[in-house]
């Protein structure tokens, strides 16, 4: 009986631990060369667009998630992104009130959240106000090797995402479409906070440990001429 108490034991913390970030799994490597934009030149449509992040505790628990704002522009060259720039307004990261229930967090609230992602434990936005993705390559989704949750996904785009001052070159699918006057992107991706040194306290501290190094990051993008 014991033994099958252990081994129950075992599987409920598997399962646990396979739960939390739901996105496309990106690959990361060195900073990349940047690509130069090339053709018809599109704006990020700020209202129509959304950025959206998810962040979990170990094993997926309490999942905090909310949004942040952004500006930029993407070049095509024949329904091919050629290259693009973002900025991101790390100084309005805002987490969603349904993600946080005081009851459960100690009387800490939405508004608490946001003001420790600003802070200097991680974020720190006085010195970094901002955050960025330049494009550097794009290549065509390859059903054979490449995997996707999203739906018609048709495109693998790679950048360098700077936070903090740190740029890391990150790879994912998406889902793009361009007609003359908009180009849409649509993707959710999982990328590894500590890939640009984000941790709370030091790396492997209690509190560190508590949260998930897993992120999702997911982009619905409209931009138009």
């Amino acid at each position: 009986m014991k033994k099958l108490t252990i081994l129950a034991l075992a599987a409920t913390s598997f399962l646990i631990a396979c739960q939390g970030a739901g996105g496309d799994k990106s690959s990361t490597t060195a900073q990349q060369e940047v690509a130069a934009e090339k053709g018809t030149v599109f704006t990020l449509d700020t209202l129509a667009s959304s950025l959206k992040w998810t962040g979990y505790h170990k094993g997926g628990l309490n999942p905090r998630f909310g949004t942040l704002k952004g500006s930029g522009t993407v070049a095509v060259v024949a329904d091919t992104v050629t290259g693009g720039s973002f900025v991101i307004d790390m100084t309005a990261v805002a987490t969603d009130a349904k993600s946080v229930d005081p009851a459960k967090s100690g009387g800490k609230t939405a508004a608490d959240l946001d003001a420790h992602l600003k802070n200097a434990d991680f974020f720190e936005v006085e010195k970094y106000p901002t955050a960025k993705f330049d494009i550097t390559s794009t290549r065509a989704f390859d059903a054979a090797k490449d995997k996707s949750n999203i739906a018609d996904a048709n495109v693998m785009v790679s950048g360098n995402l700077t936070i903090k001052g740190k740029a890391v070159n990150v790879t994912f699918p998406a889902k793009l479409s361009v007609n003359a006057t908009e180009l849409a992107l649509l993707s959710k991706f999982t990328i590894n906070r500590q890939d640009w040194g984000l941790t709370y306290g030091t790396e492997g501290s209690p509190q560190d440990w508590m949260i998930s190094q897993e992120i999702d990051i997911e982009l619905n993008l409209i931009a138009k001429k």
